[in-house]
């Protein structure tokens, strides 16, 4: 998407996905969902979606008009690492082994400033939705900069098992945690997510834990729970 020399006060996109890049890091793509009927002057919450291990950012970009195809603007980034061709066909895509930790907040937080410039987000209410490994990074992210981001989503995915980034209280306090499990998941098994919950409770966090009868695949009532939830903690 070529962005045209327009603030959100004029910038009126129709409904669709439009791709644009983050020059700053080598032209590295954010893809965008425009909800329909967006309004300029509404400041909306903003989803960004991490994908999992060998995604990409186009696949898991789909899930945003399933989540609302009005509440929200939505992008989704590219993990750093290419892991080669996945189950569709397409390139996939990791978000690595932490070494490129620095450059992934640099690519975060500079895409979501890039989105603020042409869409009006609400500054406080910008979740981070993750997929499995980028549930992970969703955590990490979220964990690090409680005054920056909103919420965190964890969709069959766990939290960081070495160094857990729980040095922020009381200010994780403010920083809500909505997961979506699949009882049959054996990638990452309930045992992983029921220790998650313990800590982030033990935390004095907000968390709202739902299971679905799934595996490690996405249930379709994951996308309708997070919605209401995101609703919720956004009024």
């Amino acid at each position: 998407m070529a962005f045209l020399d327009l603030t959100f006060d004029t910038f009126k996109p129709e409904e669709g996905y439009y791709d644009s890049e983050l020059e700053s890091l080598g032209s590295m793509p954010i893809r965008t969902f425009a909800p329909v009927g967006y309004e300029p002057r509404y400041a909306y919450p903003l989803l960004v979606f991490l994908h999992g291990q060998g995604g990409n950012e186009e696949e898991i970009l789909r899930l945003a008009p399933g989540v609302s195809r009005r509440n929200y603007v939505a992008i989704s980034l590219r993990g750093p690492v290419a892991v080669g061709l996945n189950r569709e066909g397409s390139l996939g895509y990791s978000w690595g082994d932490g070494a490129q930790l620095a450059m992934i907040e640099d690519y975060l937080f500079g895409a979501i400033e890039q989105t603020q410039q042409y869409y009006h987000i609400h500054p406080d209410r910008i979740v981070l939705a993750g997929f499995a490994e980028g549930a992970t990074l969703a955590y990490r992210m979220g964990m690090l900069y409680p005054g920056k981001i909103n919420g965190v989503v964890a969709l069959n995915g766990h939290m960081p098992r070495v160094d857990r980034p729980l040095l922020r209280l009381p200010e994780l306090r403010s920083l809500g945690v909505f997961i979506g499990h699949g009882i049959a998941n054996s990638v990452v098994p309930a045992g992983l997510v029921r220790e998650d919950c313990k800590l982030l409770w033990s935390a004095g966090m907000e968390v709202k834990v739902h299971r679905y009868p799934t595996n490690h695949r996405l249930h379709p009532d994951m996308l309708r729970d997070l919605n209401r939830w995101v609703i919720a903690r956004c009024s």
